[in-house]
C-alpha cells in the first residue's frame, strides 16, 4: 500500500497519513489483510478519480462514482454500489472521529436494494463428501482437522489460523481462546472432533501438544516449525478437494456460513445461531460473549453426528 490517494496539492502527504491511520485501524479490528488491502484499492481508486481531497469531495461526486461503469465497462450491481459507499462511507466516519473533516458526504446518498442472495453454504451431505477425499497424508489430516474446526466452531478464517497451542485450555474442560473480529477476546468450547483431529494431524508431523510451546501453531507443516501452515496454502488445497469431491469453488469462510447452515438443520434456533457466529450490535454482543464465555456448546455433538464425525 504505497500508492498516493490525493495527487496534487501539499496536502497529498498529509491525507496519505489519514489513510494509512484508518488502514492501520481496520487491519487490527478486523484481523484480516485481505479486507485492508480492499479497502486500500477502493479508497485509492476513489480519490485517483474524483482528484480532490476529502475535505472537498460533493455528494454528487460519490454518487457518479458510485453507481458509475468500472474497469469492465459493467453497470455495478447493487452489492457493488454498496460495497463501494460502504468502504468510503467507513474512512469518513474514521476522519470525524480524528476532528479531520466535519461532514460524510456519503450521507447524502441512497444505498440500492439488493436482492437477498440464495443461502450459502454446504450441507452436511456435502461436508461428508468433502472429509472423504481429503487423504491421510500428514499435510491431509492436517487440512482435515482445519475443515473440522471451522465447521464445527463457526470461527472465521484468520480466528482459526491464528490458533496456537497455548489458545488451548484442557482444565475443567476443553476450551479456546481467540481474538475476534474489533479485537474482541473470546473462549468457547473446542468440539472433541476438533480437538481429536488435532492432535491426529500433529502426531501425523510428529509433535505432541504437551511438547509443544505455546506459541507453537496448531497447524504444522513442513518446514514451518512455528508459524503453520498460511491460509493461502490451504486455499490451494482446498480447491483441489472441492473438485475431487464434485463440489463447486469456494473461498474458506464458505466454512462459516456452513457452520450456520447446518446448526440451523439440526434445529438451533435463529437466536442461537447469531450467539454462536457473534453476530449482533456490539452491545447485544457484549451481553452474548458474557453468556456465551466458557460455556459447554451443547450444538456441535448434532452437527459432528449430522457430518459423519
Amino acid at each position: 500500500m504505497t500508492a498516493t490517494i490525493i495527487p496534487i496539492g501539499e496536502e497529498a502527504a498529509g491525507w496519505e497519513r489519514a489513510l494509512y491511520a484508518f488502514l492501520a485501524e481496520k487491519e487490527r479490528r478486523s484481523g484480516s489483510r485481505r479486507t485492508v488491502e480492499g479497502y486500500s484499492r477502493t479508497l485509492q481508486h476513489f480519490f485517483g478519480v474524483v482528484g480532490k481531497p476529502p475535505d472537498r469531495i460533493t455528494g454528487q461526486e460519490v454518487f457518479t462514482w458510485a453507481y458509475g461503469r468500472g474497469l469492465s465497462g459493467k453497470e455495478p450491481s447493487a452489492i457493488t454500489i454498496g460495497s463501494r459507499l460502504a468502504c468510503l462511507s467507513s474512512f469518513y466516519r474514521f476522519l470525524i472521529r480524528m476532528e479531520i473533516v466535519s461532514a460524510n458526504p456519503c450521507d447524502q446518498i441512497e444505498r440500492p436494494k439488493a436482492s437477498p442472495s440464495p443461502p450459502r453454504g454446504i450441507s452436511a451431505e456435502g461436508i461428508r463428501k468433502l472429509l472423504s477425499v481429503i487423504p491421510k497424508t500428514p499435510a491431509g489430516l492436517r487440512d482435515k482437522a482445519i475443515v473440522l474446526t471451522l465447521v464445527l466452531t463457526g470461527r472465521r478464517r484468520a480466528e482459526v489460523f491464528n490458533l496456537k497451542v497455548g489458545d488451548l485450555i484442557r482444565t475443567d474442560g476443553l476450551f479456546y481462546t481467540y481474538r475476534g473480529k474489533g479485537g474482541k477476546q473470546g473462549k468457547r468450547e473446542l468440539p472433541l472432533p476438533a480437538f481429536e483431529a488435532i492432535k491426529e494431524a500433529l502426531a501425523a508431523f510428529g509433535k505432541n501438544l504437551d511438547e509443544m510451546k505455546p506459541e507453537d501453531s496448531l497447524w504444522s507443516s513442513p518446514g514451518r516449525n512455528g508459524p503453520g501452515i498460511t491460509s493461502g496454502t490451504f486455499y490451494g488445497n482446498l480447491q483441489r478437494y472441492l473438485r475431487k469431491a464434485g463440489l463447486p469453488p469456494a473461498g474458506v469462510h464458505i466454512f462459516r456460513h456452513s457452520a450456520a447452515k447446518l446448526r440451523r438443520d439440526v434445529g438451533e434456533s435463529i437466536e442461537d445461531v447469531s450467539r454462536f457466529l457473534d453476530h449482533s450490535s456490539l452491545a447485544v454482543t457484549t451481553v452474548y460473549l458474557r453468556r456465551l464465555e466458557g460455556q459447554e456448546d451443547r450444538a456441535w455433538g448434532k452437527v459432528a453426528e449430522a457430518i459423519g464425525v
